[in-house]
This record gives C-alpha cells, sequence and structure tokens, in this order.
C-alpha cells in the first residue's frame, strides 16, 4: 500500500504546541485525531484520490517532517494516534477503493 496518511495528517497535528500533550496524557492528540478522522469522514473519495499523489511543499511539508518526528521519537503516542485514527482511514479508504 503506497497510499500513506501522514501529509493529511501533518497540518492539522501542529494546530497548537503538541509537545506539552505529552504532559497530560496527550490532551491535544484528542483534538487531532477528531479533526483527522472528520476529514476523511467528510472527503469524497475524489478528494482523497486526488491527494493521494501530492507531495506538501514549503510550510507544510515542514510540518509533515515535525510531525513524523514527534510520532518516531514517542511510541506510546504514536500508538494512541494510530488506534484512534487507523480504522476510520482505513474503512474510508476501503470504501472508496483506493485500498484493496
Amino acid at each position: 500500500m503506497r497510499y500513506t496518511a501522514w501529509p493529511a495528517l501533518a497540518g492539522l497535528m501542529l494546530c497548537g504546541a503538541f509537545g506539552a500533550a505529552q504532559a497530560q496524557q496527550f490532551p491535544l492528540l484528542d483534538k487531532v485525531a477528531d479533526k483527522v478522522v472528520a476529514k476523511y469522514q467528510n472527503s469524497s473519495c475524489e478528494q482523497l484520490a486526488a491527494e493521494r499523489g501530492q507531495k506538501p511543499t514549503g510550510r507544510k511539508a515542514a510540518m509533515e517532517e515535525r510531525v513524523v518526528e514527534l510520532l518516531h521519537a514517542d511510541p506510546q503516542m504514536r500508538a494512541e494516534f494510530v488506534s484512534r485514527v487507523a480504522a476510520p482511514i482505513a474503512n474510508k479508504l476501503f470504501e472508496c477503493g483506493i485500498i484493496p
């Protein structure tokens, strides 16, 4: 599966001081995960397919890189994030035929 959700998630994950989320069982993670799930639930299959091949540039690329670093650095945060967003994203991509 070549599709990654990181570009779509990157901008949403940096809507606050993400480092502060680690202090209290990831309170910002709740908001970010909800926004990511809502994005996939509210996007059409055509929108998701169009975004699939696009690489972020500029500020969005920098934010994506920072998000990936944060998730690599904190396995507990990564596991929590993935457990919240994986099923809704996978279901939408399956419904859209993006993943078999």
